[in-house]
């Protein structure tokens, strides 16, 4: 069978049926390694922000293995591998650049890379691809911008991206190889930059890390994973959410178009319930024991490793309304898609500005807009810690 007949089968993300809620269950991960699985909203917040389960110790040498292939998840030099204060020394370095103050200050220009893409999808011969046209190329442009990469060849960076975050796609010689390929070209950008320092990111961090005591690694990776992250997670989250919206959940498209407060109201309900991956590599965020710890009535052991299931916690019946969410009323409760905790996702504020604006603009200069697929014709992108649509066809 070929792989594109394969990908035919897996159901849409928003399909996807999760662990049911419930205390603590052991499992076992595809490496054979047993995990505790955490599925209730207040014990993932618990685990979360409890600083006796850690990811430090995930790399200590008598850690279980984690993964089959190892990724960019598992660099120990990185900041999801940190914790106590070096996690915060490291943290520190770019923090100030994502709070909700400093994003609100990027809200113009992120409009106007939104409209000048949708100016350039509206050209397009239909069908258009709205995945090539406006879900990958938003937050490349963002990043890329944020960054000061204008000029990077982003066909690479993907290529990298893929690897870094390769979830069973790849070999671990692939892997390798493309991770210090990836590495030596995030070295020289900061070498560049510390050079010739300019008002993006990289730039901000370079002086902030050299400041701080911030080793070259440790540097280069902080780097290397915010050009991953910054825009893998939101296109992948965008071609997600409208496969939903351009299907099962079309009544609400006009009401995305009413206002922007509408439409950031819908990201958090939409990214509660549309989630970025099965967790078929690994099936929640992964912390470690230190010490005994008893969650929910059950006792994990000293050295136990946990998997935070944020999908079924997003879902808890004690915490969310079962059923589909009304999208134009906030959730219940704050959502755990972007952790909690000293790890809580940096980015959050970020995709929640660049999804928000997308949806609103895309919705208003597009009210007719209609799928040319069904959800039994999506092509995915598979292979990684996420899926999503590999194109998308529409008209309007």
């Amino acid at each position: 069978m070929s792989a594109d007949s394969t990908s035919r089968t897996l159901r849409p993300m928003h399909h996807i049926a999760f662990p049911e809620p419930g205390p603590p269950r052991l499992g076992t991960l595809a490496t054979g390694t047993p995990v505790w699985l955490v599925t209730r909203y207040a014990e993932v917040r618990q685990v979360l922000m409890d600083p006796r389960f850690d990811r430090s110790s995930l790399k200590a040498e008598d850690a279980p293995q984690l993964l089959v292939v190892p990724n960019l998840l598992d660099a120990p030099d990185g900041l999801l591998n940190q914790d106590g204060p070096a996690h915060q020394r490291l943290r520190g370095t770019v923090q100030r650049a994502f709070t909700p103050r400093a994003i609100a200050r990027w809200r113009p220009w992120v409009a106007a890379v939104v409209e000048s893409l949708l100016d350039e999808f509206a050209a397009r011969s239909q069908p258009a691809d709205i995945v090539e046209g406006f879900t990958r190329a938003l937050p490349v442009s963002v990043v890329s911008r944020l960054m000061g990469l204008d000029d990077a060849d982003w066909e690479r960076i993907r290529y990298w991206a893929d690897h870094a975050l390769s979830g069973g796609a790849h070999t671990a010689e692939e892997v390798g190889l493309a991770m210090r390929e990836f590495g030596v070209f995030t070295a020289g950008l900061v070498v560049e930059r510390r050079k010739d320092p300019g008002d993006d990111l990289v730039s901000g961090l370079v002086v902030a890390g050299d400041g701080a005591g911030i080793d070259e690694r440790q540097l280069v990776t902080l780097v290397l994973g915010l050009v991953v992250a910054g825009h893998e997670t939101t296109m992948t989250a965008l071609g997600n959410i409208l496969v939903h919206l351009l299907t099962d959940g079309h009544a609400a498209w006009p009401g995305l178009a009413e206002d922007e407060d509408a439409a950031a109201t819908a990201v958090e309900q939409l990214l509660r319930t549309v989630p970025l991956s099965e967790g078929r590599v690994l099936p929640g965020l992964i912390r470690r024991a230190v010490e005994a710890v008893e969650i929910g009535g059950v006792t994990i052991p000293a050295g136990g490793v946990v998997a935070v299931q944020t999908n079924s916690a997003n879902r808890d019946p004690d915490v969310f309304p079962p059923g589909p969410p009304d999208l134009f009323t906030p959730p219940a409760a704050p959502s755990v898609v972007f952790g909690a905790g000293p790890h809580h996702c940096l980015g959050a504020w970020l995709a929640r500005l660049e999804l928000g604006l997308a949806l609103h603009r895309l919705a208003a200069r597009f009210p007719g807009l209609r799928a040319e697929f069904t959800l039994d014709t999506i092509e995915w992108r598979e292979g990684q810690m996420t899926r999503g649509p590999r194109r998308l066809p529409v008209s309007w």
